[in-house]
């Protein structure tokens, strides 16, 4: 085989033993995860607001920028559900470029998935510890998420992995929720099955185990845009690609149907400041239809310290993406308080 090994990884148990979650934040975990859920099956008015950088590069940063949050969100718990965006794998679509934290704990230098795979759990541990907020990451790799499963209280499952068959099952045994993005194409049958798959219970290989799972009722979707044929971004966040899903979900017999809306990505054509004016035009839509208000959760919104982003290099701009562009601080501020009078 092409392949060399270069380390054998600890075992989950064996790493969550060495860097273990407290007790006292195992209970914040268990507190939001009870509200969080109840925005999901309907019980709670809450509007859920996703939002941090396109991919968690620093410790220091992230942790700065989360206690940002902590800040506002003590003026917007009553009618926002914040979960801050620590995305420490990022995917590729060639794979070249920075994967994520936990590939490069250090962007500058080269890979080390052990080192990895402790900077990110031990990052995600500070920011409960310090603001007493959980948060979302993606699960690019599915049988990694056992290093974090004690600690996240929400999963997100890109556009590039929503058709994949160990994502969509490993979803069913996940007890937080988990949004299915759409595909690149912007296909709604694909997203749709994906649910459906991680609602249902299934048996299958997880880490060399035969597994079965519950099936998860809080799987739903969420709407990234899409790319036509010739590169081109459709966005699906207008307020009829929400109506056709609302009718879409009424089809489909399952639970708690529930959407977020990613304001950047294809639906901002990557355009970061955009992303203010699509969450208007998201709040406006559920304002006007209380179906679509029903069904859509939130938001997720990629936001950073400073604005942009940057390449990596020797002089880097501190709390600015060396990925996509995100909101800046600023901004993000007026645009969750604006949230929290118009949801």
């Amino acid at each position: 085989m092409g392949m060399k090994i270069n380390a054998e990884l600890p075992l989950p148990a064996n790493l969550k033993a060495e860097y273990p979650l407290p007790k006292e934040l195992a209970e914040i975990k268990k507190k939001r995860d009870a509200e969080i859920r109840e925005i999901f099956e309907g019980k709670s008015d809450k509007f859920v607001v996703i939002v941090g950088p396109c991919s968690a590069d620093n410790e220091d940063s992230v942790c700065d920028y989360v206690n940002r949050l902590a800040k506002v969100n003590e003026k917007v718990s009553d009618r926002l559900m914040i979960i801050p965006r620590i995305y420490t794998n990022k995917p590729r679509t060639t794979g070249e470029g920075y994967k994520g934290m936990l590939h490069q704990p250090d962007p500058d230098q080269a890979p080390n998935l052990l080192e990895g795979i402790i900077a990110i759990r031990r990052m995600h541990i500070r920011a409960i510890k310090e603001t007493g907020l959980t948060s979302a990451d993606e699960m690019l790799y599915p049988e990694n998420r056992s290093y974090l499963d004690d600690i996240l209280s929400y999963e997100a499952i890109g556009a590039r992995s929503v058709e994949n068959q160990q994502h969509r099952l490993t979803a069913s045994g996940m007890d937080i929720p988990v949004g299915m993005k759409n595909p690149t194409s912007g296909d709604f049958s694909v997203m749709m099955n994906s649910v459906i798959a991680a609602q249902n219970s299934h048996n299958f290989i997880y880490r060399g185990m035969d597994v079965t799972t519950e099936g998860n009722d809080l799987a739903h979707v969420i709407l990234r845009g899409g790319v036509d044929k010739y590169g081109t971004c459709i966005p699906n966040y207008h307020y009829e690609d929400l109506v056709r899903l609302v009718d879409v979900y009424a089809k489909k017999d399952l639970k708690n149907p529930a959407a977020i809306v990613d304001a950047n990505h294809s639906n901002s054509n990557k355009q970061f400041k955009e992303q203010i004016r699509i969450v208007s035009e998201i709040l406006h839509s559920r304002r006007y239809n209380d179906d679509v208000k029903k069904m859509v959760k939130g938001v997720m919104i990629e936001s950073y310290i400073e604005e942009g982003n940057q390449k990596i290099c020797d002089h880097m701009t501190y709390g600015k993406s060396i990925t996509d562009p995100c909101l800046g601080w600023e901004d993000t501020e007026k645009l969750i308080y604006k949230i929290a009078e118009e949801c």
